[in-house]
């Protein structure tokens, strides 16, 4: 019970910081380190996808070194890739998982367990919300639950910001150009 209430208490401090920003880099921080603090987990990762890349970058982090992180290029192809696709996935033992791209950095880290859930907006993958154990961890029903929520919720915060810079710079744009437009009607 005392889980599921650090949980609720976490989507309610995450929407609440969220909801203070329209800027997509202040609202991901709070989120991976909400997470990492409401799974007692070592670390969690936001990563968004580069579709030029085909690669998965990191948007925000919690927990996990700079040199873990800067291990290489994440490929969305190689590294636990069934999580954009199909959705949860949960990998007790990187050292023993095909799927993990990196599984000596991982172990070198002190990883020992990772769940990967994948960010959608409307029907578009566009990253993955993934966090790492040091201790073997076999992911609960409630905690895949409570990761999807949290992604959705990072999902739909994203794409907020997008647009809302995008709205903003389409009314800069034509602010623009009615300013040009006064100044060659007034000479």
């Amino acid at each position: 019970m005392r889980k599921e209430l650090m949980n609720y208490e976490s989507l309610l401090k995450i929407t609440r910081d969220i909801s203070l920003s329209r800027d997509p880099g202040e609202v991901v921080f709070p989120i991976v380190e909400s997470v990492t603090r409401a799974l007692e987990s070592k670390g969690c990762v936001l990563f968004l996808f580069n579709r030029k890349t085909n690669e998965l970058e990191v948007a925000a982090s919690y927990g996990l070194s700079d040199e873990y992180l800067n291990k290489g290029p994440i490929s969305s192809m190689r590294s636990i890739a069934s999580s954009l696709r199909d959705g949860p996935v949960a990998i007790y033992d990187v050292t023993d998982d095909p799927r993990i791209q990196y599984p000596e950095e991982a172990n070198k880290e002190g990883i020992s367990s990772i769940l990967s859930v994948p960010i959608i907006v409307r029907t578009n993958p566009i990253g993955a919300l993934r966090v790492y154990t040091q201790e073997p961890w076999e992911a609960t029903l409630e905690d895949v639950n409570f990761l999807q929520a949290v992604a959705q919720i990072a999902g739909m915060t994203i794409e907020m910001c997008r647009l809302y810079k995008g709205l903003k710079d389409s009314i800069e744009i034509l602010k623009s150009r009615r300013d040009k437009k006064v100044l060659t009607s007034v000479k």
